[in-house]
């Protein structure tokens, strides 16, 4: 228990156990009544169960990060994450600052300077949430009384405009591959083509393998154990799709079917979609060398090798899967059916487990799709009289009705 010791005329300390065995030691008072208040107040606080050791708080903040860390438990590619955030921006500025000394206002005086200094509001506000939980948990292992970091309910309010995600027609979909065949190869294209068609991710794409590409059932299976690919730490390995709900049996359009089947047959790597060398892909890379120039163009550049044009500038990968939720809204496809299709969960968790998407919802789906694809190729070959203006990349099952039966 707590006790009070002498140390001069008119200085007196409590000592009182610590959990590590050894004892803590609060000084500077000037007689023993006060100490022994202070030694009394202990004890109260340990029989109620809210003391706080005064020495916990003296522990820094980059000393804390590394036993958060530790005891972290989330997706290898979200710890990276984090690890980004805390080794870039937060314990450069807070690293050697006493979890006891850090203030809510300190905090947000410096997520305000780090907006001015240009980072994204979204950027910051993942870089103070990082450190409003490695505040809340030291709270909660009794470090600090309390997590400093609040939301601020004062102050002139931020009116971010809210910047409308781009996506792309089925022409401009289908232009973007091509330029893109002609940039690094067919791959690309009908890796592009199988996003805007299918709604699914990089990752699940990257990561799609051959024993989970059904053509003969015309599906592909995002696996819940390996049904994507992440880059950690520059490596490439398998795991989890982003949610429970990502791991889905997507059905594939007739068009789609014969292209994959055709894609297949020109390599033989495990993997569905790999570079021209048969390695995985890099989002990094394909962004360079594929998806830049052929959403953006490249008539800035001095001889480019091939020309090609703008089609829809800042279009990235992931905009091809909001692409496919515009076309299915467009085509009066169900919530549940377009839900089920991305891998997303219903809001209404009744709704959620109760709604199924009948043969007849995914039929008309699967024919929205053929036709749009039939139409932007009947567009673009039609307005330019043959099929050279897309590239490399050939075009089969044109057709509405044509199905591959091998």
């Amino acid at each position: 228990m707590a006790f009070v010791e002498k140390r001069g005329k008119n200085s007196w300390r409590v000592r009182y156990p610590k959990d590590d065995g050894g004892f803590g030691t609060i000084t500077g008072f000037t007689s023993k009544k006060d100490a022994e208040a202070k030694a009394d107040e202990i004890e109260a606080d340990r029989r109620r169960g809210t003391f706080l050791d005064p020495d916990a708080g003296k522990l820094s903040l980059a000393e804390w990060t590394v036993a958060w860390f530790d005891a972290l438990d989330v997706a290898n590619t979200t710890e990276e994450q984090y690890r980004s955030l805390a080794r870039n921006h937060i314990v450069p500025r807070w690293g050697t600052t006493r979890l006891d000394a850090i203030s809510g206002l300190a905090v947000h005086t410096w997520a305000k300077k780090l907006r001015a200094d240009g980072y994204a509001v979204s950027t910051v506000a993942t870089i103070t949430k990082l450190m409003s939980m490695m505040l809340a948990d030291a709270a909660d292992e009794r470090l600090i009384p309390a997590n400093p970091i609040r939301p601020r309910r004062r102050g002139k309010r931020r009116h971010q405009p809210r910047t409308e995600r781009l996506w792309a027609t089925p022409e401009q979909a289908l232009t973007v591959a091509a330029q893109a065949a002609a940039l690094v190869g067919d791959w690309a294209a009908v890796l592009m083509i199988t996003a805007a068609w299918t709604g699914a991710r990089w990752g699940e794409l990257t990561g799609l393998r051959r024993v989970n590409t059904h053509l003969n059932d015309g599906v592909i299976v995002i696996d819940p154990d390996t049904g994507a690919l992440h880059e950690v730490r520059g490596r490439l390995e398998l795991g989890p799709p982003k949610t429970a709900e990502s791991a889905r049996t997507i059905t594939l359009p007739p068009f789609l079917i014969d292209l994959l089947r055709v894609h297949l047959d020109s390599h033989d790597h495990p993997h569905v979609f790999v570079t021209a060398e048969n390695e995985l892909l890099r989002r990094s890379n394909f962004a360079r060398r594929a998806m830049r120039p052929a959403a953006d163009g490249n008539l800035h550049r001095k001889h480019p090798r091939p020309r090609v044009h703008p089609v829809v500038p800042g279009l990235v990968f992931h905009s091809f899967r909001h692409s496919h939720k515009t076309w299915m809204i467009a085509d009066g496809i169900p919530d549940v059916a377009q839900a089920r299709r991305l891998g997303h969960t219903i809001p209404d968790k009744i709704e959620h487990i109760y709604s199924h998407v009948a043969p007849e919802v995914e039929t008309r789906l699967i024919n929205a799709l053929q036709h749009r694809w039939t139409t932007a190729v009947t567009s673009l070959t039609g307005s330019h009289g043959d099929t050279d203006s897309l590239g490399t990349l050939a075009l089969p099952a044109t057709a509405p009705q044509r199905r591959a039966t091998a």
